[in-house]
């Protein structure tokens, strides 16, 4: 179906976007460079707006937190999100649906991760956190190396889980959700083709559709040892809502899946590799109150910010002008692509002091961070806003008041490079062993 993009401000309206030299651009492409790379060239040459030079459609790369805010808060409607990079992975999800599909969508499930919903699933985080802290112990009394990467995704796996189905999570359901990271990690090399897309990560698809199958079956019977689960809600959906096919309830399940460990587990990842070189901050953070007060939580919550402020759960949003506009004083023609750069919002030095220091007492003492709201946006800004960012923030910090106190993980390498993906995740293994407290 064709776009109809409405008339806007006249081309006159604003300023010129300032453009980067295609030289840049040509030097960048001849040296191999990564995406983030140049769009770092850019902003540092000519600041938070810049037009790119990319390819047919104009570019706009977008980083100073007020045209942020515009962009994904204050005229969402003017620039819209037209397809998901893992599309082919969760299909009619919310998180690529688009319209009234994902107003409805996103209307159903905003209730599950606020206030009363978030409630249901107090209880399966904290257990997921205790057996964590107990392969820990275990770690720790024996010397084993294990990877920190994987712990931490299998914590967070099982968290989701449970609150999708009601289960615990088991070996065979862990070995099948390794086909979401493997996709998620083959997509930026996949074919142009859909159709050829689809085939070369098939047998994973196979796999991951497999599993969804299954878990709904088992909803349908009743709900598991945990108690009912978002699944059940979704299926419960289906019975006055005849979008909530079969399909869409699978989309709906994979993308949850997806969104519910993937940033957790890298971050909590990065977290630790940060926590490697800066131990003082962990030292400040227990410092900071006793065993369970809320001065304890705020200072181990901002140590989740920080890392998130360095590692935003999506590094890159991606949106479309619908129509002419003027952004931050800059004219944006209809039919612009606009990305927005959380990652490098978060370490432009117009925006942050000294942006390259590992610092969590940006998050608890007043007036250290940036007022701005399109200052920080770890899990995106405005109505398309990330639905899991309490749920995350709250897994993270019950399972970090759990870690934190009993042990302090000793690497025994740690990667050497940055993957741009969906997320930005560390590009490597993370071995370690267990130090026990004060040693």
């Amino acid at each position: 179906m064709a776009t109809h993009v409405r008339p806007g401000p006249p081309p006159a309206a604003g300023r010129p976007v300032p453009a980067l030299d295609p030289a840049v651009v040509g030097q960048w492409r001849a040296g191999g460079g990564a995406l983030v790379d140049l769009f770092t060239e850019a902003q540092t040459r000519l600041g938070g707006i810049v037009a790119l030079p990319l390819g047919p459609r104009p570019t706009v790369l977008v980083t100073a937190p007020e045209a942020v805010q515009e962009v994904l808060a204050l005229r969402p409607d003017r620039y819209v999100k037209r397809s998901h990079r893992a599309r082919l992975l969760i299909g009619d999800g919310v998180l690529a649906a688009t319209g009234e599909a994902w107003k409805r969508q996103r209307k159903l499930l905003q209730s599950q991760f606020t206030g009363r919903g978030m409630r249901r699933y107090e209880e399966r985080i904290a257990v997921s956190a205790g057996i964590t802290a107990g392969r820990w112990a275990g770690y720790a009394a024996t010397g084993e190396v294990f990877d920190v990467g994987e712990e931490l995704r299998r914590f967070a796996l099982d968290t989701i889980w449970r609150s999708l189905t009601g289960y615990p999570l088991d070996s065979g359901v862990e070995r099948d959700l390794a086909s979401l990271p493997a996709v998620v990690a083959a997509l930026p090399g996949l074919p142009a083709d859909a159709t050829a897309a689809e085939e070369a990560v098939a047998a994973e698809l196979a796999r991951i559709d497999a599993l969804a199958s299954r878990a709904v079956a088992a909803a349908r019977e009743g709900t598991g040892p945990d108690g009912p689960g978002l699944l059940h809600v979704l299926l419960a959906a289906a019975d006055t809502r005849p979008e909530y096919t079969d399909r869409l309830i699978r989309d709906e399940l994979v993308t949850l899946l997806l969104a519910g460990h993937e940033t957790t587990a890298t971050t909590l990842t990065w977290l630790y590799l940060l926590l490697d070189r800066h131990p003082e901050a962990r030292e400040r953070a227990l410092a900071a109150g006793g065993e369970g007060s809320p001065e304890r939580r705020q200072a181990v919550q901002a140590l989740v910010h920080e890392t998130l402020r360095f590692y935003p759960s999506a590094w890159m949003l991606p949106r479309w002008a619908t129509e002419d506009d003027v952004l931050a004083g800059h004219r944006i023609e209809a039919g612009t692509d606009v990305l927005v750069c959380p990652y490098l919002t978060h370490r432009s030095p117009a925006v942050w002091d000294d942006p390259e220091r590992f610092d969590p007492e940006r998050f608890t003492v007043p007036g250290r961070r940036p007022a701005h709201p399109g200052s920080y946006l770890p899990f995106g800004l405005g109505p398309r806003a990330c639905l899991g960012l309490q749920f995350a923030l709250r897994e993270s910090a019950v399972l970090l008041e759990r870690l934190l106190p009993a042990h302090t993980p000793r690497f025994r390498s740690v990667p050497a490079g940055t993957v741009y993906g969906i997320t930005v995740r560390p590009d490597g293994p993370t071995p370690a062993t267990l130090a026990p407290p004060g040693k």
